[in-house]
């Protein structure tokens, strides 16, 4: 016979074998029962209210002082000077007490944004419940849409890796592409469930109310966007200045790039939405932080409500004309054309928004803005 008798102390695991053995271990562990547990000190540092939450995917260097990625104009802008550690996930968090913004680095991918907003989530060193939540990062963006440096707001997130493959030399001769939703028999089946992470749709009345806030904001339109813009040729809205937006977002863990994958895009975001919006951004990580903000939401420790996307078009998600798609992207990842300008972008419609909420905060605290009767189609 074996037992394992649980310990409270630190002592040797003892195997019995006979009931010799057995009538010693219960001595033990009645002297045992007596040991303390160990305990942790509770803290005594008060628990952080939190208003706004930043959430940022990457930095490239520092978090100031070199080449700015997603979180350094926000940190130095923004006064984020309180650290805080945060061991538990990617990068640790900055907060500006007077203010009572947060703002953090998820880390790059779906996996990682998950696990940094469940593990900021469940901190019981913060109150969540009633601090929104704003991504403002970097995306590809659609030429067909948008010019880079422009920046949209997203309510429908679609998952562009949840799902089935056949590679496309073996897929049947009628398909057009080989990727298609779990659960139905071709690409595109409009006999397809309801999604369970295939999308995702944020708060569409926020969205519109961030939008309506902020659709003559003033961004900024360096001459080096004219570079890459004018080969867009076949592409008015390429041609454009910057601006601002609402559109549909896909997130996928594969960093994906030409004409017929943009294709592939914008019909799979359709198909999701039924039809509703076609896609805009294209980034890695919004359907993992959703879905970490709807478990918590479950629980009571924010409100998934409160949720916004905002990304700034730092790089097209296909070829201009005349150019291979390989060699554009390779091209694109040698420094994305439109990196600073939708860095700055992001940061210009962003604040206006939080400057908002912050500036009346005795009514949003309370009040999710945006009226619920609202449509659910994205329109420019």
């Amino acid at each position: 016979m074996t037992m394992i008798v649980p310990l409270n102390c630190f002592v040797p695991v003892v195997l019995m074998k006979n009931m010799r053995q057995l009538v010693l271990g219960l001595f033990f562990a009645g002297l045992l029962a007596g040991c303390s547990q160990p305990s942790t000190p509770a803290s005594t540092d008060p628990v952080l209210p939190v208003k706004v939450v930043l959430v940022t995917m990457f930095e490239i260097g520092a978090d100031e002082g070199d080449t700015a990625g997603e979180f350094q104009l926000w940190k130095a802008r923004r006064n984020l000077t309180q650290r805080v550690p945060f061991p538990q996930s990617h990068h640790d968090l900055y907060y500006n007490p007077e203010t009572q913004v947060l703002g953090m680095v998820t880390g790059i991918g779906t996996a990682k944004s998950a696990t940094a907003t469940m593990a900021l989530g469940l901190d019981p060193r913060f109150d969540l419940t009633q601090a929104y939540w704003m991504v403002a990062g970097i995306a590809g963006i659609d030429p067909e849409d948008a010019s880079i440096g422009s920046v949209a707001w997203s309510s429908y997130l679609v998952d562009g890796d949840l799902g089935h493959e056949i590679d496309a030399r073996e897929m049947p001769e009628d398909w057009d592409t080989g990727f298609f939703a779990r659960h139905t028999s071709f690409p595109y089946d409009p006999a397809r469930p309801q999604p369970t992470g295939e999308m995702f749709q944020a708060n569409p009345a926020l969205r519109d109310w961030a939008f309506e806030l902020t659709k003559n904001a003033e961004l900024v339109n360096p001459p080096a966007l004219a570079e890459t813009n004018v080969l867009y040729t076949e592409h008015p809205n390429a041609q454009r200045p910057p601006f601002v937006l609402t559109g549909g977002h896909i997130a996928a863990m594969t960093f994906w790039h030409g004409k017929l994958m943009n294709d592939w895009a914008n019909r799979y975001v359709l198909y999701w939405s039924d039809g509703a919006t076609d896609f805009v951004t294209s980034a890695m990580e919004e359907t993992g932080t959703y879905q970490a903000l709807t478990y918590l939401d479950n629980i009571g420790r924010v409100d998934v409500d409160r949720f916004m996307v905002l990304r700034g078009g730092s790089n097209y998600t296909m070829q201009p004309p005349g150019i291979g798609a390989a060699e554009n992207l390779l091209k694109e990842n040698d420094g994305y054309a439109g990196l600073a300008a939708s860095l700055e972008n992001i940061y210009i419609v962003g604040s206006i928004v939080i400057d908002e909420l912050l500036g009346d905060w005795e009514r949003y605290s309370v009040s999710v803005p945006g009226s619920q009767n609202v449509t659910d189609a994205d329109s420019q």
